[in-house]
């Protein structure tokens, strides 16, 4: 019961208890007032009708005497008169059936009135004449009662619900500090950091108020202080100081975890040897600021054409890993890029088009870093020998590539026609056997072919195919049973079409409502969607969470910038990047790690970390405690369909 169910419960019982002492009170006071009312006008109407007999009763007159007795009658409320003449003993009885008009016969019966009689001795001088008895009739009291009970009732309770409405408007008032109180401890509590209360003008609840607004501005400044600690140690291990892009170390991260994952891109790596002649000519001072100067135009202008991570990862030596692009956008990025060069080159006195060596590779299916690495570093040494401004790697692969068309034909057939093969992967506790969740993977059976993810998500995700690809992988796992396969919850990772797609939320909002264990679905987003469209992931976040279901973010930590996007979206659990497990073994990148996962857990999100390959690997992350791991020392297994 809330605070204030309990001050209105304790004010109506109060209040009810008042009404009923009043209500008691003038219903005695009422009705001993009636019976002494009662009891004088008997005694009066007693003496007044002696008198007027006594000239009829010394005449022996008995029709007068009659008259007035029935005068009396209709007079008043009187039950029976009896008149005994002393001369001869001869008894009159005249009796008058009352009805009481407007009075209820329950509240008659109840007997609260005892009936009254009068007996009187009419005498004439010395002698007796006749006895009177008169009993009255308790009628009027009953009237009276029940007339003045119901006013009262009437009065009281119109005071009664004018007190009520005046109360809870009045509590309301009192009590809305406190219901701001509850509010704002409750987004505490759930690391949700709002702007300062207002003073209330209640003395005992200001210092409440004043506490609540310290400590929530505490603990907003512990969370800053944290992020602001990953981006600095950032910073430190993987940004290069001259000119703010990333270096070596977290492009190497970058590229295992780009190629451990679905895509489709390429790899530039280029050699600005005018560089050296600034160095020689004007000194490293003048050098550095050509260099920042041209990073920042490649950051500013490059991502445009096609997503990509810019890093510097020698003294003259520059790479491009472009995340997310077709050939055709690779050209307008080089071109791009030499166009930049060019430009920086003029500034600088130097000739354009000479002395720079860009060497350009393309991703392929199943490809190692060091394959990507090798062919772009060939190219390069290429384009260096031959002193050509770019060189593109010539891949003796022999391979018929399917046009997009034919792309689009097959795995829209494929995925209409259910052709799914599943796999799973589990997430263990970290020093533990128990399995957190199980993670789904799928293949897909095109034209007789299996095909992993890696092959076909590239192209999936070219033809925007993400919304019905993501809508059959539910329906086929509900349909295949697979959540009665296992105890544990299921992770399913959401393409970014579906994430974007307003009209997909509402489909996932139907499916969930229909599904009997939507509580053991877990969805995962990438980083990556969440911070480019963070009010469409808020929206869908919210969907999943009003059916019962729980969400995850994906390759938490690969983009360089703040994480306070976590605290909007309040994800349930959050996976490191592949890159923190591949990324060297240094005390700063153990604390940068451990900086991140002291982010996530002090606003209350689990943490599992990625691309755990042995023991060796895992005990490196024990010290930072995380709550799970995941990795190919558990690798994936298909799950039979037929298996309960």
């Amino acid at each position: 019961m809330t605070l204030f169910q309990q001050i209105n419960s304790l004010l109506f019982g109060l209040f009810l208890l008042v009404m009923s002492s009043i209500v008691y009170f003038q219903f005695t006071e009422t009705k001993d007032f009636m019976t002494q009312q009662m009891e004088s006008d008997l005694n009066n109407t007693s003496t007044s009708l002696s008198l007027m007999l006594k000239p009829h009763l010394e005449t022996g007159d008995l029709v007068g005497a009659e008259t007035l007795i029935n005068v009396v009658f209709e007079g008043g409320f009187y039950r029976r008169v009896t008149l005994t003449w002393l001369v001869d003993n001869k008894t009159q009885t005249w009796e008058n059936p009352i009805v009481i008009d407007g009075v209820p016969s329950w509240f008659s019966d109840l007997g609260l009135f005892e009936s009254q009689t009068k007996e009187s001795l009419i005498t004439s001088d010395w002698m007796q004449l006749a006895t009177l008895e008169i009993e009255a009739h308790p009628g009027i009291g009953y009237r009276e009662l029940w007339r003045i009970m119901n006013d009262t009732l009437l009065v009281l309770s119109i005071l009664f619900i004018v007190s009520l409405i005046v109360l809870r408007l009045r509590l309301t008032a009192i009590l809305k500090p406190l219901n701001e109180i509850a509010d704002h401890a409750k987004g505490i509590a759930q690391r949700k950091f709002h702007k300062d209360m207002a003073l209330p003008s209640t003395s005992e609840l200001k210092d409440v108020v004043i506490s609540i607004n310290s400590m929530s501005n505490q603990l907003k400044k512990v969370f800053n202080t944290l992020d602001n600690e990953v981006d600095s140690l950032r910073k430190d291990s993987l940004v290069d100081r001259v000119s703010n892009l990333p270096n070596r170390q977290y492009l190497t991260g970058q590229l295992n975890s780009w190629l451990a994952e679905p895509g489709y891109g390429g790899l530039i790596l280029a050699k600005f040897d005018w560089l050296e002649e600034i160095h020689s000519k004007y000194g490293y001072q003048v050098r550095d600021e050509t260099i920042k100067v041209l990073a920042e135009a490649m950051q500013q202008q490059l991502p445009k054409i096609a997503e990509s991570v810019i890093a510097r990862i020698a003294n003259v030596e520059f790479a491009f890993l472009i995340t997310k692009g077709e050939e055709e956008q690779i050209k307008s990025y080089v071109q791009t890029l030499v166009r930049l060069i060019n430009q920086e080159m003029s500034k600088a006195g130097c000739e354009p088009n000479s002395d720079f060596y860009l060497g350009v590779t393309i991703r392929e299916s199943d490809m190692e870093p060091s394959d990507l690495l090798s062919q772009s570093d060939n190219a390069l040494q290429q384009a260096t020998k031959e002193q050509k401004t770019i060189q593109w790697f010539d891949s003796k692969k022999q391979q018929h590539k399917l046009s997009r068309e034919e792309w689009r034909k097959k795995l829209t057939h494929a995925i209409n026609s259910n052709r799914f093969i599943f796999q799973w992967q589990p997430v263990h506790k970290m020093n533990s056997s128990d399995v957190l969740q199980r993670e789904v993977y799928c293949r897909l059976n095109v034209d007789g072919q299996v095909l992993n993810a890696g092959v076909f998500m590239p192209y999936v995700e070219l033809l925007s195919l993400g919304n019905e690809l993501d809508k059959c992988i539910l329906k086929s796992i509900v349909n295949n049973n697979i959540l009665a396969k296992t105890h544990e919850p299921i992770a399913v990772n959401l393409t970014s079409d579906s994430v974007k797609d307003t009209i997909f939320h509402q489909w996932l909002a139907l499916f969930l409502q229909s599904s009997t264990n939507s509580h053991k679905i877990q969805f995962e987003i990438p980083e990556s969607v969440v911070s480019s469209h963070l009010e469409e992931c808020i929206a869908l976040c919210e969907t999943v969470k009003e059916y019962g279901s729980n969400f995850g973010i994906d390759q938490c930590g690969r983009r360089i910038g703040s994480l306070n996007y976590l605290q909007q979206v309040k994800p349930t659990y959050v996976k490191l990047d592949q890159s923190f497990s591949f990324y060297s073994k240094t005390e700063q990148n153990s604390e940068l790690c451990r900086a991140l996962v002291n982010v996530a857990k002090g606003i209350g999100i689990e943490v599992i970390v990625t691309a755990i390959e042995d023991e060796k690997q895992l005990a490196n992350f024990n010290s930072l405690h995380p709550n799970g791991y995941q990795g190919f020392i558990y690798p994936p297994v298909e799950i039979d369909p037929h298996e309960n």
